[in-house]
């Protein structure tokens, strides 16, 4: 009797054409159909994650986005992986993944998932540029001192204010600001961490009302409405878009999801061949630190699910490294070591040589907290209003938004 095992997740082509093939192939040695709901982030939130919505029964597969999986792991939504993985556990687990994947699909000491996908932000710029002549003399001649891609971020906002040309439609760098609860948190968080700063301290009180969380806000704010290198249309821009602004050649620097490098390495876009890849900078001060952000897609099984073996077995499958390398080469980014170092992989898509090294040296995490996604909107209000609108000033958003977050975890 052939199993109906039921997919809900978000839409993205990536996605849609890797789990074609996984699925299919699964097919190939169980009797099994699949049935896929991809449906939009927000809706999945409010139906599913926040109105309870997975405990009814429907689905037997969920791509969890790894900020919801502490609130849903809480809620008793996810079914615990921990005696599947024991008895049969995926191919070159735990080895074949870095740790800190391994660390984004648990809660608790609970495995509640195996990582699917994952992009931590990687610092992009346009290599012909810093690379040129003609623009390394200019650069000279007008700072008296070498042009180099910027380890801080003073030397950051020098460089773009060197190649913020608006005639030439050419900025010198770009942001995703729209008030979404995406970029423009983590643009945020980027910030604060590279300057030293925390969200909570050791003991988990609120720590981000402090003089780094001002600066951060206040440099993000300055790099569209003082030093005018980022263009206005940024305020408007959610990440796919500012991934795109850069790889259709109208900026010369971003930080940025390390997969919109494949926009950049189409052979029609403007900038295939002449962009390169590395760290993000750092705060030129004692308590500066290069770092990164990475969230993930894992495959998790909701607890309701009558299937729950059949779906291990399919996240199993999707996991191997033949299966793994598929997602990769489909346009979503695999999670495996083995895909992160495979050759193919690396001469087509050449912003993979930064993955490891960050993922297992200078990323850090969202606030890992139930609270979360409220956590989220009261950061991103901050953002909006000090960035956007323009109704608080960065010192009054930070402000505020600590004493609401106070609020929250009370």
């Amino acid at each position: 009797m052939t199993t109906t095992l039921r997919f809900v997740g978000r839409p993205f082509e990536g996605f849609e054409r890797a789990l074609d093939r996984q699925m299919d192939s699964f097919a190939e040695t169980h009797d099994v159909e699949f049935e896929r709901d991809h449906r939009p982030l927000p809706e999945i939130h409010e139906e599913l994650v926040e109105g309870g919505g997975l405990a009814d029964g429907t689905y037997d597969l969920f791509l969890c986005l790894s900020d919801w999986l502490p609130a849903v792991a809480e809620q008793g939504l996810l079914a615990p992986l921990d005696d599947h993985i024991g008895a049969d556990p995926p191919e070159d687990w735990p080895e074949g993944w870095a740790a800190s994947m391994r660390d984004l699909v648990t809660w608790d000491g609970t495995t509640y998932g195996v990582p699917y996908h994952d992009g931590p932000e990687i610092f992009h710029y346009r290599e012909d540029l810093f690379e040129s002549v003609d623009e390394q003399r200019r650069f000279r001649e007008e700072y008296g001192k070498p042009l180099h891609v910027p380890k801080t971020w003073d030397e950051f906002l020098e460089v773009a204010q060197f190649f913020t040309r608006p005639e030439a439609d050419l900025w010198g760098t770009v942001v995703a600001a729209k008030p979404d609860g995406h970029n423009d948190v983590y643009d945020w968080l980027v910030h604060l961490w590279s300057r030293g700063g925390e969200v909570f301290d050791d003991e988990g009180n609120v720590a981000f009302d402090s003089e780094t969380g001002v600066e951060a806000l206040q440099f993000y704010h300055d790099l569209v409405h003082e030093h005018e290198v980022a263009p206005p249309a940024s305020l408007e821009m959610e990440s796919v878009e500012s991934g795109q602004f850069y790889a259709d050649g109208h900026a010369a620097m971003m930080w940025n999801w390390s997969g919109f490098g494949a926009l950049a390495e189409v052979e029609d876009s403007p900038v295939f061949g002449r962009t390169n890849y590395g760290i993000i900078p750092r705060a030129d001060a004692p308590e500066g630190q290069h770092t990164s952000l990475t969230v993930l897609y894992g495959l998790t099984v909701p607890a309701s699910s009558d299937n729950a073996d059949l779906a291990y077995e399919f996240i199993r499958h999707a996991s191997t490294a033949e299966m793994d390398k598929v997602t990769t080469i489909e346009g979503a980014s695999g999670t495996r070591l083995s895909t992160w170092r495979d050759p193919e992989i690396l001469r087509t898509n050449t912003f993979y040589s930064m993955i490891e090294e960050i993922n297992t040296s200078s990323v850090q995490f969202l606030p890992r907290v139930p609270q979360f996604t409220e956590l989220n909107e009261v950061l991103n209000d901050m953002v909006r209003s000090a960035v956007v609108d323009r109704e608080r000033s960065p010192e009054e958003a930070v402000e505020h938004a600590a004493a609401e977050t106070r609020e929250l975890l009370e």
